[in-house]
Order: C-alpha cells, then structure tokens, then sequence
C-alpha cells in the first residue's frame, strides 16, 4: 500500500499546495483556512475499496473490447485483477503473465512469416542493384511497413508497467471524481465506439493490404499474411489515442458542468480546491498516456512519414515516366492511409488538450468574482496558477509534443524531402536524355563517335 501512494505521488507532485500555503502565510489575513489535508486532497482510495474501483471504472468497462483485442494480439499484455483482490492496483504487467506468455507466442508465429516475406523483399532490393533507382525505392516501401513488428518488444512490452499505472490512474479517477462531486464520469457511446474501431481496424487492414496485392504487380497474396497483423496494430494504437483523447474530453467537460456545485456549496473554497486537484490528476493523465505508449507512437510517427514521404516519391515518378497506372494509385493508397492515421493522432491530441486546458480555463475566467467571498476568489486564482504550472499537453516523454503543429511539419518535412528527391530524380532522366541521344547521333552520323563524345563530354562539364 505504501509502495502503491509513493508511485502515484510521481505523477501528482504538491507543488502548488505549497504555493497556496506561502501565499496564505504572507496575506495573513482572515482568509486562512483551517483545511485539514485529508478533506483537502479529497477522499482517500484504499485497498478496501478494490471492489468500488470495478464497480465505478466505467471507463474500462466500456472500452474492454480493445483490452481484449490487444491481448488477443500480443500488442500489450497487461492484465486486469480479479474482483475479488483487496487493491488498489486494478491493472497489472508482468513478464511471466498468461497474457504475456500469450503474446511470445503470437509474436513468434507471427515473426515466422514477416521474416520470410522480409527476406524475400530485401533479396529483391539486393537485386535491384543494376535496376532502376525507383525500383529500388519501391523495395524500401514495403520493407518499412514490416519495422514495427519487429520493434514490438521493445516498444510496446518495455513500457507495460507504465501502461499499468496509466490504467490505474484512470481507475482511481472516477472513484474520487465520483466522491468529490458526488456524479459519475458518464462516457456516451463509448462502449459501441469502441467495438467499431476493433471490427475496423481489421476490415481497414484488409482493405489496404489487398488493394496492394490487386494494384501491385509483384504484390503476392501470400505476401498479404505478414502484413495483415501490422496495419491492425497501426489501425489499434490511432483506435487507442482516439478513445482515451475522447475520454480526457468527457472528463473535463463532466468537471466544467460542475463547478457551479462548488460554488454554490457550503465550502466553496474547499470544494473549488477539491476539484483544483481532481484537475491536476486529469492533466497528469494526459502526459502519463504519452509517457506510457511514447516508443511506440514515436516510432508510430517516424515510419509514417518515412513509408509516406516515399510512397508520394515513387508515385510521382512513375506518373512522369509512364503516366498513371494501376501501381501508381496503390501508392497513393499507402499515402492516403499514413497521412490519415497521422492526422487522427494530431487532431484528437490538440482537441483533448483544447478541452482539458483552455475552456475549461475560460470558464473559470467566466466565474463572477463580485458574488464570492474572498477564500473562493483565491481557490479561483489558484486554479488558474494551476492550469499554467501543469498545461495539459499530450508529449511523447519529451521527444516531441502531439498537436496540430506536428502534422503541419511532417508535412512542411516530406515537401523538403520530396524536392531533394525529384531533383535527383530529375538529374538522372537528363543523364539518361544524353545518352539515347548520343546513341542516336552516333547512328545518324555512322562515325567514329570522337566528335559526338567530346561535344557531350563538354556539356557534361557545364
């Protein structure tokens, strides 16, 4: 139990109570309160209420469905504990779990095919050596796709502690929202949401991939096998930001809604406080859920804009060559789906954050300071000092912030790229225009070839 309050004193430092106790220590005035810590903080979760924490977990309950599937497919094998066990700890990980156990052996199976496709799509990258340069590139594509599978122990298992706490902190959550405010975090239509994106994150996997195999030339349907599993798993982890960015959404909105509570209570300073902290709690969540999964989204994000930014190359040269053709468009597939997912992530982390922060920041600037005593306009204040010392922003463990803005520079990025690339692109067609016309004047003229190769070779030089 002890060991269970220092990990979650982590993720939800006092800092700002210590602010708010100097600050009353010099006024010195009669707005010193008598707060006693306990009433403060809000009620105390302990192990005896490990049965409350799976009654009122309304968040896991509707969004199971992909837990399970996770499970099913060994991407995260994190395990819930029985009913029955006095904890707080409801969601656990553990090296030697059922579930992980499970997941070393669909991630073996599974690395059976991968690897013989990989093989076998990079001893056609090797043989492309006296091909063309885009031929080359066209190898790179799909052996890129293949990365993450690979990745998975690494960046998805590694942080399965941390995934835990995640999932624990949302538990605690809506039993303490639930005691502060005395209303349950309601989450409509989560729970149908949620079975939607498992069902569609496999019928886009197969969508994608077997437009690939019907676009692609050299596209096998057995090839489709290694594939499959990964697009899910990509379709999973946008399905998962989706859902828990909606659910910070929800919560911030459930607190807004409440406020008038608080202050129309009998301790509005102290309730104001209460609902200070469940704040605090809400925007830790929101920087726990990066620090929990920032491996995977990272590498998420990076063999997005690498498979994308080469997608659109080869699209684009192939178009300049032979005009559009069926191979063209499977490449546009590829490109659409990256950026697609990609967006998702930015648009639904810069919302959450929108939520979380600035209206709900608005709507305490809204708050008449002129009908409240003097201790509220303080807790006013201090939810307000609060709100700027913890901004609620979805980072992936300080490697980078998840918002709008790294959308627009992924973007901003695969022009850079795309430019550097087409004029390459476009030095080898001129060098390709000189020798079929080199070929050409050495067959009009039927010489020796000397004049023609000394005029080339100078143009060349230039």
């Amino acid at each position: 139990m002890g060991e269970t309050k220092n990990r979650f004193k982590v993720y939800n430092p006092g800092h700002n109570e210590e602010f708010k106790k100097k600050d009353l220590f010099e006024k010195g005035d009669d707005y010193v309160q008598t707060y006693d810590e306990k009433e403060l903080h809000g009620p105390q979760i302990t192990d005896k209420d490990g049965e409350l924490l799976d009654v009122h977990d309304s968040f896991y309950i509707t969004t199971k469905s992909l837990l399970v599937l996770f499970q099913i497919m060994g991407i995260m094998p994190i395990m819930r504990v029985t009913k029955e066990e006095q904890t707080t700890r409801r969601t656990t990980f553990n090296w030697i779990s059922k579930a992980t156990l499970w997941a070393y052996i669909v991630w073996g199976l599974e690395c059976i095919i991968v690897f013989k496709v990989g093989r076998e799509r990079l001893e056609n990258f090797q043989r492309s050596s006296n091909k063309r340069f885009d031929e080359v590139i066209y190898n790179i594509i799909f052996l890129s796709i293949l990365i993450p599978h690979f990745l998975l122990p690494i960046a998805s298992w590694r942080h399965g502690p941390q995934v835990a706490i995640f999932k624990d902190m949302w538990t605690h959550y809506q039993l303490k929202y639930l005691k502060i405010t005395g209303t349950p975090i309601v989450f409509p239509n989560l729970y149908v949401l949620t079975w939607g994106l498992c069902i569609f994150s496999w019928a886009i996997s197969f969508a994608v991939i077997l437009s690939q195999h019907y676009l692609q030339d050299d596209f096998e349907l057995w090839h489709s096998f290694a594939y499959y599993h990964i697009i899910a798993m990509l379709d999973g982890f946008c399905s998962l930001w989706y859902i828990n960015c909606n659910a910070f959404g929800t919560a911030s909105k459930g607190l807004a809604q409440n406020l008038h509570k608080a202050l129309e209570s009998d301790n509005p300073a102290l309730k104001l406080a209460q609902y200070r902290h469940l704040w605090v709690d809400l925007s830790h969540m929101m920087q726990q859920l990066g620090r929990a999964y920032s491996n995977m989204y990272g590498i998420y994000c990076m063999v997005i804009f690498f498979t994308s930014t080469i997608s659109l190359y080869g699209a684009l040269t192939e178009i300049l060559e032979h005009g559009l053709s069926y191979k063209e468009m499977g490449l546009f597939v590829i490109v659409g789906y990256c950026m697609t997912l990609l967006y998702i992530i930015c648009n639904e982390a810069y919302h959450a954050s929108r939520k979380v922060g600035h209206e709900f920041q608005v709507r305490l600037l809204n708050v008449n300071l002129g009908k409240i005593d003097r201790s509220t306009q303080r807790e006013v204040e201090m939810f307000l000092v609060a709100i700027a010392k913890n901004p609620p922003i979805m980072n992936l463990d300080g490697f980078t912030n998840i918002n709008r803005e790294l959308f627009t520079a992924n973007i901003s990025f695969m022009s850079t790229y795309l430019i550097v690339l087409m004029q390459f692109k476009l030095t080898l067609l001129r060098q390709s225009a000189r020798k079929a016309i080199r070929a050409a004047g050495r067959a009009i003229f039927n010489t020796s070839g000397t004049p023609v190769d000394e005029y080339y070779d100078d143009d060349e030089e230039e």
